[in-house]
């Protein structure tokens, strides 16, 4: 992934094995990568349990909010995906006891097929 991407906002896929070194402190025991992407600073990350959703927060980026949501708690999600006036797609997953779906804004260039289809395949 150039600079010019990463500026963009265009996802790309993150090498597991430093991310797993990465998470192993927050992950549970029995717990694996499978999948993760990344747009600028923020991450989408699927295990075999869980989304985890990682916000680096501020200009140094020290600052991290990492939103997990287990599988057996999405209720629906959705994908709408960009026009032809608006460059971003965005992803709306519901959690089972929230009235509002969480929200996430989808770069240009992001595969927004491949996250769809993760999360179809992980929350059978």
């Amino acid at each position: 992934m150039g600079l010019l991407d990463s500026l963009m906002g265009n996802a790309s896929e993150v090498n597991l094995e430093e991310l797993t070194q990465e998470l192993s402190p927050i992950m549970a025991d029995d717990e694996r990568l499978t999948l993760a992407y990344k747009v600028i600073r923020d991450m989408f990350v699927f295990t075999n349990k869980r989304l985890i959703l990682i916000d680096k927060q501020g200009v140094t980026g020290k600052k991290v909010s990492y939103h997990s949501v287990p599988y057996k708690s999405i209720t629906h999600f959705e994908v709408e995906t960009a026009g032809t006036f608006d460059m971003d797609s965005e992803l709306k997953i519901w959690i089972s006891g929230q009235k509002d779906p969480l929200v996430k804004e989808l770069k240009r260039g992001t595969d927004v097929v491949g996250i769809q289809k993760t999360i179809a395949n992980l929350s059978l």
